[in-house]
């Protein structure tokens, strides 16, 4: 998954101290997303940089693609991350240059660590399936993890938590005693949660995380709250549980994790620790080096955005 925002702005992470249990409602951007795609973007924010090491999520669909081209994300670079695929409806060809070629599914985990550096694509295979509606997630690296090598995990099989009115998939993490599969470098948690029409109760949280909750489908109250698709709200820290109503059936991601305790730099599809980090990164791209090379995808890869006339550089987090 990529930024394809041709001017990408840096965003300087990290370091914030746990704000208190907060209720602030954040609003998309949208942007294009190759081929008949639009994203909602909702992280990085004006209102919010990070949840956890949760650093970029997108929002799209549900759309019609029958006589579209769909998902079409040339081979592009990341380092420093993880990316997370996340679908609802529709599926996704990945490849990248570890050779990896997988079609993930909806209510799968396509996760790929790029570590130290990794190139990949992501399509609407052809033919596809008539609609499209998902998420994108990047997840941070920490200092003792953004060195490693690439990976590429895919898990059809995820851990669900049940109750009343509620079925939780277990993305990433811990959710209550069910562990995700998929590999993580910090205390985390992603999880899909479907709640049926008339469900009323209250979630278990970890106090120490920070989270959010993005609505997929459907309205959700979060702590009293409207949250509509397309829109994510905050939640903060120093919450024992968070209490979730859904009129009709519904279903939100919740996202959560320790504050994130380093900071990073963050432009188009790198994370580092410094403007010379990502400046060494875009020209090894351009040169051709270190990333290596996804073969089978039926176009030209893409090129990297103009580095910005500021220096880039690494901050606090801000809010």
């Amino acid at each position: 998954m990529s930024n394809l925002d041709l001017q990408p702005t840096p965003t300087a992470c990290g370091r914030e101290a746990g704000t208190g249990p907060v209720k602030d409602l954040l609003t998309a951007r949208q942007f294009p997303l190759g081929g008949s795609t639009v994203v909602r973007r909702l992280l990085p924010n004006l209102g919010r940089r990070m949840v956890g090491a949760w650093c970029f999520v997108d929002h799209y669909g549900p759309d019609d693609i029958a006589d579209e081209p769909g998902m079409q994300v040339p081979p592009h670079p990341h380092m420093g991350l993880q990316t997370v695929s996340w679908l609802h409806q529709g599926e996704v060809l990945h490849r990248d240059s570890l050779g990896s070629l997988q079609t993930v599914r909806p209510y799968e985990l396509g996760l790929m660590t790029s570590g130290r550096a990794i190139s990949h694509s992501e399509e609407s295979p052809r033919p596809h399936a008539r609609h499209l509606h998902g998420a994108q997630l990047w997840v941070a690296l920490p200092e003792t993890g953004r060195h490693v090598a690439p990976a590429f995990e895919h898990h059809p099989d995820l851990p669900v938590v049940t109750a009343p009115g509620l079925r939780a998939t277990v993305i990433l993490g811990t959710l209550d005693t069910a562990t995700s599969p998929g590999t993580t470098h910090t205390p985390l948690v992603g999880a899909d949660l479907a709640l049926a029409g008339g469900t009323d109760l209250r979630l278990p949280l970890v106090p120490d995380f920070e989270y959010a909750v993005l609505a997929m489908s459907g309205r959700v109250d979060a702590d009293g709250v409207p949250v509509e698709p397309g829109s994510m709200l905050y939640l903060g820290c120093g919450r024992p549980d968070l209490p979730l109503r859904a009129e009709a059936d519904a279903a939100v991601l919740l996202l959560g994790g320790e504050p994130f305790d380093e900071k990073i730099v963050m432009w188009w599809n790198f994370i580092g620790r410094s403007g010379e980090e990502i400046v060494q990164a875009r020209n090894d791209w351009e040169k051709g080096i270190r990333f290596g090379e996804v073969h089978g995808y039926g176009g030209a890869r893409l090129r990297a955005p103009e580095l910005p006339d500021i220096p880039l550089k690494s901050r606090g987090r801000v809010r």
